[in-house]
């Protein structure tokens, strides 16, 4: 098995994390990156705020159709080709937006096919991300893992503002597509370099470390090691369908930061480009605090008092103040302590985040992949309306209704996570 006899376990788990982390970054850099440019692309295209949310649309509905046949894909072929594969493809078609002019006959059209096609691609990572996870981290270590895995969410999106923002000044906003696109290619051969599927394929792993993995992962009472669920086993288990409930609610608040942020504290709240890029970064920095932060105190809950503490309870009590948080940050006057007290409401959400995927490791085991890319595509779903309805709201009832609907759905994701038996086999 190329396996090195130490006894002292090996930390090659944590590597791979890490390089998730970069993936995940480099993914919400993209959606960030649109966000941020797409006031530039819009005037330069003489496209509507509605419009351009078509286009947003267009990505996170590629997205979300795909995370089924994403998982399903990590689960059969393994998360390293995968992924690997998911990179090529979606760092080409990051690309071709600047090939696009405003001249060419449908160009909205092409435009959404373009990101229809990115989203796709984008799809395999956290699927892929979470066959890693089933694998490769015990049950003990799954919300700081995951925590960290999506640390790169924020982190990814919390530098982009100042960093396309200094390119578009200098550069144009082509400049910033191209370098996602290098990003994202550097990032896939890495990762088919330094991963493996399974923690015994790998030639740095040694003995301790495989036996840490062995003993930590969920035991399958009903099922034997490394047995596929069925689609049917999947979309018909309720514990299923509540975490992906759920997940529909947090995406739905999730993508108000993603993909309206950037622009509701520049027109409606009168701030400059420079001004806006940096109280933009407020969110994604929380995201990227409290990713982490909430991995690691579900992972202690769980540890002291079971799952449905450690992963239920403390989910339904972030997303409640979360709401708190969106529902009351809209009423602030000031742009700059607005921006901070929705934050905080982006912060609270992400306290929650590593517990889907935790749940959902648990609950498919084998076929985390496909369990992961169900439960995604709620949360993806949810995503894509939020980019097209958000503007139809703010234009006809205000930027506060569109706040105002996300903490609500954040409180339905709560009840759900109460509902929910992270025990059920």
């Amino acid at each position: 098995m190329g396996m090195n006899p130490a006894s002292t376990p090996s930390r090659i788990r944590w590597l791979l994390i890490l390089w998730m982390f970069l993936a995940a970054a480099i993914v919400y850099l993209d959606r960030v990156n649109m966000s941020v440019m797409g006031q530039a692309i819009a005037k330069e295209f003489h496209l509507s705020h509605i419009q351009l949310g078509w286009v947003f649309s267009a990505l996170i509905a590629g997205y979300a159709l795909f995370q089924a046949p994403a998982g399903w894909a990590a689960d059969r072929f393994g998360p390293r080709l995968v992924l690997a594969a998911g990179v090529l493809w979606w760092s080409v078609f990051t690309s071709m937006i600047t090939l696009l002019s405003a001249s060419m006959a449908g160009l909205l059209v092409i435009m959404i096919a373009v990101r229809f096609c990115l989203g796709s691609g984008e799809a395999v990572v956290f699927p892929s991300s979470n066959c890693v996870v089933a694998a490769w981290i015990p049950s003990s270590e799954r919300g700081k893992a995951n925590g960290f895995i999506f640390a790169g969410v924020g982190f990814g999106a919390g530098i982009t503002p100042p960093l396309v923002t200094y390119l578009l000044i200098h550069s144009g906003w082509r400049a910033s597509f191209w370098a996602s696109s290098v990003l994202g290619l550097a990032a896939g051969w890495g990762w088919y370099a330094i991963a493996r599927n399974k923690p015994a394929e790998h030639p740095w792993v040694n003995r301790g470390e495989l036996e840490l993995i062995q003993d930590g992962l969920p035991k399958p009472p009903n099922r034997q090691p490394g047995a596929k669920l069925s689609w049917s086993a999947i979309v018909c288990n309720p514990e299923v369908l509540k975490v992906t409930l759920s997940y529909f609610a947090f995406g739905y608040s999730a993508y108000i930061f993603f993909s309206w942020f950037f622009i509701y504290v520049s027109s409606a709240r009168g701030l400059d480009l420079k001004q806006s890029s940096y109280y933009s970064m407020l969110p994604f920095l929380a995201m990227a605090i409290a990713s982490p932060l909430g991995g690691w105190i579900s992972d202690r809950i769980t540890r002291g008092a079971g799952k449905w503490y450690g992963r239920c309870v403390f989910s339904a009590g972030a997303m409640c103040l979360s709401a708190g948080f969106m529902a009351s940050g809209t009423q602030v006057a000031s742009a700059g302590w607005a921006s901070l007290v929705l934050a905080g409401g982006a912060g609270a959400l992400y306290l929650s985040q590593s517990c889907f995927w935790s749940t959902s490791a648990d609950i498919g085991k084998s076929s985390a992949g496909s369990v992961s890319g169900f439960m995604n595509m709620g949360n993806q779903t949810a995503g894509a309306i939020t980019a097209s309805l958000t503007p139809v709201i703010a234009k006809h009832l205000g930027w506060t209704a569109s706040f105002l609907v996300a903490a609500g759905l954040s409180v339905v994701g709560a009840i759900s996570w109460l509902a929910l038996k992270p025990e059920k086999e």
